[in-house]
């Protein structure tokens, strides 16, 4: 029969009650306070025709490293791009399995793409910025934008006259994109969407207009700048030892005084990142920590902040009832408050889940249920941020770095 905890035990149970009260209360209201802005935000890109005066406006660019497996339908939807696109420019690294063939045959059937080679990598580059400067450096000056797309989107049609008349008429320097994420395992149903939440809850939501610079978001996958402002910050210089180059650069050309949009566009850009629940947690999770584009100080505020809305409302609420169960006890104010806050918080988690549902793609998903029950690896989601934090990445897509 279960024992009723002592007086010493109660104390401490009360104590640590307070403790994460304070631990948890203002990363609460700092959480409520992002997420209070959602309906207010930008809506939706939308698939546009284009306009004369965007004619040959925009030069795309597409660093690539053995991706033959999954870059055909990116070639397809950027030959279905109307005469907005001036050129493709794919810039491979010496891809043995065949995707410089690929691109090839797709020159075949549009003259708008190039394929080039980048020089062997520099010592202090990571293998993504300098394709992609390579690829800047290789791009007409006559287009008016640079857009950097990663080789495992799908673009529909429409995505880069929307995309470009969007930035126009909301006079944005800089847009990126966030994509709608194609689902097809059980695992990856379950740690992706947690995975997720750790950038939704650090960062305001896509279409919100950011005002500090540090707290800029971007999407390399699909990464629009104005060619001018590119050429004044000196390509991808800044961001040349990046691991997550896209958000060092966005946050640097708004430090310059820039204006850098990140915007929902899951209506015109699907991606298929990584295959099942193991290459998710070991390729995504290395950057999610976004490290390389933050100070110290703000990497330890987003851990605390994650650990506490995200990665111990579970923890603690099986924690309460295990403790209800194995020892009766007489009611505490500070644990009863612990515990309907993390029951707030848990009801909010789930309540995220319905507004990013359209962030993904579980048609062909097996197991798409699952979404629905991606809270439950919050913990180990925000796990994977702490033991991202300290370890730089020594393989990257193939490449090792010492």
């Amino acid at each position: 029969m279960p024992h009723a905890l002592g007086d010493d035990a109660l104390i401490l149970v009360s104590n640590l009650s307070l403790l994460l009260l304070l631990l948890q209360i203002p990363a609460t209201a700092i959480l409520l306070s992002r997420l209070f802005k959602g309906p207010t935000r930008h809506p939706p890109i939308q698939p546009q025709q284009p306009t004369p005066d965007i004619l040959g406006n925009v030069s795309v660019v597409v660093p690539t490293l053995n991706e033959a497996a999954r870059i055909s339908p990116l070639l397809t939807g950027l030959s279905k791009q109307s005469y907005e696109v001036r050129e493709a420019i794919v810039v491979d690294s010496r891809s043995q399995d065949g995707t410089p063939q690929l691109v090839k045959a797709a020159q075949q059937q549009d003259p708008r793409f190039r394929l080039f080679t980048d020089d062997p990598l520099p010592a202090g580059w990571v293998g993504r910025p300098w394709a992609l400067h390579n690829g800047f450096l290789q791009s007409s000056p006559e287009s008016e934008w640079f857009l950097g797309m990663d080789a495992d989107t799908v673009p529909h049609p429409g995505l880069v006259a929307g995309l470009v008349q969007t930035a126009k008429a909301q006079g944005y320097d800089l847009v990126s994109l966030s994509p709608q994420f194609i689902l097809k395992y059980p695992g990856e149903c379950l740690l992706q969407p947690a995975l997720l939440m750790t950038l939704l809850y650090r960062f305001d939501p896509a279409g919100v207009n950011t005002e500090q610079p540090e707290r800029v978001m971007a999407n390399g996958q699909c990464f629009l700048c104005r060619r001018s402002v590119l050429a004044a910050v000196d390509g991808y210089t800044s961001a040349s030892g990046s691991f997550c180059d896209d958000v060092t650069l966005a946050r640097y050309i708004a430090a310059q005084g820039f204006k850098v949009g990140f915007l929902d566009g899951a209506k015109v850009l699907k991606v298929r990142m990584y295959e099942g629940a193991i290459e998710t947690w070991k390729e995504w999770g290395r950057s999610l920590d976004l490290k390389d584009a933050s100070p110290r100080a703000q990497i330890w505020g987003d851990l605390w902040l994650l650990s506490a809305v995200q990665g111990l409302p579970l923890l603690i609420l099986l924690s309460y009832g295990l403790l209800a169960f194995l020892f009766p006890q007489p009611s505490l104010l500070p644990l009863n408050l612990l515990l309907g806050l993390n029951i707030f918080l848990l009801v909010i988690r789930f309540a995220m889940l319905l507004a990013i549902a359209p962030s993904y793609d579980r048609t062909t998903a097996k197991g798409g249920w699952l979404f629905w029950l991606s809270p439950l690896t919050d913990p180990l989601a925000v796990l994977r941020i702490f033991l991202s934090a300290f370890r730089s990445p020594k393989e990257w897509r193939g490449r090792k770095y010492s």
